[in-house]
């Protein structure tokens, strides 16, 4: 089994296995070359996933292949999802949803509360104004900048109590404000986060 670098994903995948053993999980932002995904069908959940780029759901239907899983990754939007009601009993967006204006991220967050069943779990995660990126680029407005990746992309970064309105109607099982320093392409970096693990 592989080992995935993202320590939130441990901690959401045990509590979706304590609420909902066996059920449906929907990734919100699931492409790449390790998709989160393939940590959940190893568990034995069945899995959904959505992804903004077809090359990179492509690439990580691909991963779930070579390791005799079936993903279920399609192209999709999270600020428009193609699933009804109450589909899914954990869904979660991982170092995605902040990749868009606030306006958007809201929306997508009420998306991802839609399809989920009531008692169902939720986990999604912030980009702080914590963050060594934050203030850098063209200022949008509301510490939203155009920043570089490798391509121009929005970066939006939220105080630490700026994304509890999100959740305002939901029980907040975890929250935590995450300031991480490492090494990245021989500079050292500080990151930072808010994470969020929620009931309906």
């Amino acid at each position: 089994m592989d080992v995935f670098k993202h320590v939130p994903l441990y901690r959401f995948l045990a509590v979706c296995k304590d609420q909902s053993p066996g059920g449906r999980v929907l990734d919100c932002g699931a492409g790449g070359d390790q998709p989160p995904l393939s940590l959940f069908a190893s568990h034995g959940f069945e899995t959904k996933g959505i992804e903004f780029n077809e090359k990179a759901a492509n690439k990580a239907n691909q991963y779930g292949k070579d390791r005799n899983q079936v993903l279920n990754i399609v192209q999709g939007d999270m600020r428009t999802l193609d699933f009804p009601d109450a589909s899914f009993d954990c869904v979660y967006s991982y170092n995605s949803v902040f990749h868009m204006m606030k306006v958007d991220v809201a929306k997508s967050v009420e998306e991802l509360k839609r399809v989920l069943k009531p008692g169902g779990v939720l986990f999604v995660n912030f980009l702080s104004v914590d963050d060594f990126r934050c203030g850098q680029g063209p200022h949008l407005g509301d510490h939203q900048y155009e920043q570089m990746d490798d391509e121009p992309v929005i970066h939006s970064y939220y105080g630490h109590q700026e994304a509890d309105t999100y959740f305002s109607q939901m029980e907040v099982l975890y929250k935590e404000v995450r300031v991480l320093e490492r090494i990245y392409e021989g500079d050292r970096i500080r990151q930072g986060f808010v994470d969020y693990i929620v009931r309906k």
